[in-house]
């Protein structure tokens, strides 16, 4: 554990032992994540280049000694604490969902969605206490989100005995977000989450969920990947993310295809002539992206990390002008990043604010640092937190 790691730890288990009277039997933590690339193509079926990153989401648990069938979670984002029988989960998601804080929903709604995967009766399993900490910047597009629902799934799974591999954890959290949060998100980010490894990244087939261990070379290259997050916050629960969703589902249906996953570059001049415009440029985004993962995947192996920049800064101009989830403030990021020499930059995650990352000399981080510091200062944004992140291990107990 590193030293943010251990505090971050220490945090829950204080938190844990303020609300609850008790020490936690024990901790675990999953990492956010950063997308190298590959963009709203997840629950599109497709392809997604994400690594886990070194901020983690921790978790303190202990059973509940009075041996009552509950779950409670505290968590430093809230001074309330939520409870609910665990045989109330079944009614309290979906349909009850707004009925406690969205930050008790993903928690909750894993508990729930884990219950139902393993075909676990409530009543056969202990209460449980839980209490989070996190280091991982909430709205960042880093996948806070999914970085909860990991470490509660291998929390509850060790606590329960329910053995569950990783890639069906992952599937619990993605259903929990979907289902119990209510945001239509794909499976990325939890599979990223779970799956991290040091200093790769995973390369995931999003139909099938084949998984594939992609060495970055980052280090050896003398690069760092630099995160600048913006500050501007998004939902995916809400606004534009359900409507780009919508459209890549009108334009697979328009096409006869289940997914854009099936749709190659050559089809799109027939999408053209049968959907508008709008619904063509967010296929158009889909279907180029799918191809710039596997291109980069190609490179990363062929070329090494240094020749991949064109690709980023492809994807970003595609989440631009086709799929219009860019803010201002993202656009002033890489635009600032590569003006002072990154190899390339883009936009991650959902879009509409959140951060961008760039890939970066190792010597030029501090310029690329002081160009976005005063590209922001001069448009009058708020200043941007700017940090490097560095490929990393997924969930674990600590």
């Amino acid at each position: 554990m590193t030293a943010t790691d251990i505090r971050t730890a220490a945090i829950a288990r204080a938190l844990f032992a303020a609300r609850f009277g008790a020490d936690p039997v024990g901790t675990w933590s999953a990492p956010g994540r950063v997308n190298l690339i590959g963009e709203h193509t997840d629950y599109n079926d497709g392809f997604v280049l994400p690594f886990a990153i070194q901020h983690r989401t921790h978790v303190a648990l202990a059973p509940r000694a009075d041996g009552v069938f509950r779950v409670r979670v505290a968590s430093t984002f809230d001074d309330a604490t939520v409870e609910v029988a665990l045989d109330e989960l079944d009614a309290l998601f979906p349909a009850q969902r707004d009925d406690v804080p969205e930050w008790a929903r993903y928690p909750l709604g894993v508990a729930w969605a884990l219950l139902a995967a393993s075909g676990t009766d409530p009543s056969t399993v202990t209460g449980v206490d839980l209490a989070f900490a996190s280091d991982v910047p909430v709205g960042a597009g880093l996948s806070s989100s999914a970085a909860i629902e990991g470490a509660t799934a291998v929390a509850l799974a060790d606590t329960w005995g329910i053995d569950l591999d990783r890639v069906a954890l992952a599937k619990v959290g993605r259903r929990a977000e979907n289902e119990a949060v209510g945001a239509p998100t794909g499976i990325m980010d939890q599979m990223a989450s779970l799956l991290g490894r040091a200093d790769a990244a995973i390369f995931l087939d999003c139909r099938s969920l084949d998984a594939q261990v992609i060495d970055l070379g980052f280090a050896e290259a003398g690069l760092e990947l630099v995160v600048i997050d913006t500050g501007v916050k998004h939902s995916h629960a809400t606004g534009g993310y359900g409507e780009r969703r919508a459209a890549c589902e009108r334009g697979a249906a328009a096409l006869g295809v289940p997914a854009l996953r099936d749709v190659s570059v050559d089809d799109l001049p027939r999408l053209a002539e049968l959907v508008d415009e709008v619904t063509f440029r967010r296929v158009r985004h889909v279907v180029t992206e799918n191809q710039r993962v596997l291109d980069t995947v190609r490179t990363l192996r062929e070329q090494g990390p240094t020749a991949i920049g064109d690709l980023l800064v492809a994807s970003h101009a595609s989440m631009r002008d086709d799929f219009e989830i860019s803010v201002p403030e993202l656009d002033t990021a890489v635009e600032a990043a590569l003006a002072a020499g990154a190899v390339g930059a883009r936009m991650t995650g959902g879009g509409f604010g959140g951060a961008a990352i760039a890939l970066v000399a190792h010597d030029l981080v501090d310029a690329v640092t002081d160009a976005a510091t005063a590209a922001f200062a001069a448009a009058g944004f708020a200043a941007p937190t700017i940090f490097t992140v560095t490929p990393s291990a997924g969930a674990a107990r600590d």
